[in-house]
């Protein structure tokens, strides 16, 4: 080819050449329709050539343009601009995380028989030190309230029928196993062995008036007694048989009643099982209250 021809090739391409931005897009197809009436016509040749040089090809960003990806000038890039992005892992991540697993429902524990409650029961009893309730006994052995009970009510009855040197008691809301009284005397030779344990009348005295009066305070059980009574109430108070139960609304005076260790030594359940004083007062009890008032 000759230099004038080519140079006559080269003017042709730079005055048929488009620049991208107002070359026409291809149409689109809106529905099967518009898709039908274009089948069999060649696509329009949009090509104008090749560009000269310094111009961008057609896909490629102007100069000043950010490249796809990119951010624009002055944008923060992604990621940098603390706001998070979301990654293609974050939903289903968060789904997991919003999931809860959902706990086995523990399994019903085994119904004892009959006989293996009262066994049970019997090997609780023989080593509690102190009065055991019915709905500790029901949580212990997993097994309904409403059979504890009976069974127990049971127990005591056959210990009673079989003339046991014990018996199963309900004391201080509770049930514990005792000794007969019967046999109280070589109970205490083997327990005590010579040593005394017991309270001295003065003790004796005031607890008593604790009993029946309480709730009651000290200065109403020294005009009881007639005497001071701060430290033999101290002394019960140590014991554990007796402790305070708030104050007196008028004068502010610690109230004292007593204690289920108390219940537990007499073998009580209430202190509405206290033997009635009635028989153990004096004919001229009425005279002795007025004077004492």
């Amino acid at each position: 080819m000759s230099d004038e021809e080519r140079g006559d090739s080269l003017a042709d391409q730079a005055a048929a050449w488009v620049p991208p931005w107002e070359r026409p897009r291809p149409p689109t197809p809106a529905s099967d329709e518009a898709s039908d009436e274009t089948d069999g016509e060649p696509p329009p040749d949009t090509s104008a050539g090749d560009p000269e040089p310094g111009e961008p090809e057609l896909g490629e960003p102007e100069l000043g343009e950010p490249a796809p990806g990119q951010p624009a000038p002055g944008q923060p890039a992604p990621g940098q601009s603390g706001e998070p992005t979301a990654a293609a892992g974050d939903v289903p991540h968060r789904l997991a995380a919003g999931r809860r697993r959902v706990p086995a429902a523990p399994e019903p524990a085994p119904e004892l028989s009959d006989a293996e409650l009262r066994g049970a029961l019997e090997a609780i009893l023989l080593v509690v030190d102190e009065p055991v309730s019915e709905l500790v006994l029901a949580q212990v052995l997993e097994q309904p309230a409403e059979r504890v009970g009976p069974m127990l009510d049971e127990i005591a009855a056959g210990y009673t029928a079989a003339g046991h040197g014990f018996e199963l008691r309900r004391a201080a809301g509770g049930w514990r196993l005792y000794t007969r009284p019967e046999y109280a005397t070589y109970v205490e030779r083997f327990v005590l062995d010579g040593q005394s344990v017991r309270l001295t009348q003065a003790a004796l005295e005031t607890l008593a008036v604790v009993a029946y009066k309480q709730p009651v305070t000290r200065s109403r059980i020294s005009a009881i007694r007639g005497v001071n009574c701060d430290g033999v109430i101290r002394t019960l108070v140590t014991r554990g048989l007796v402790e305070e139960c708030g104050t007196e609304q008028d004068s502010g005076a610690f109230l004292y009643r007593t204690t289920t260790l108390f219940l537990e030594k007499l073998g009580l359940n209430t202190v509405d099982e206290l033997p009635p004083l009635a028989p153990f007062l004096p004919d001229d009890v009425e005279e002795l209250a007025d004077a004492t008032r």
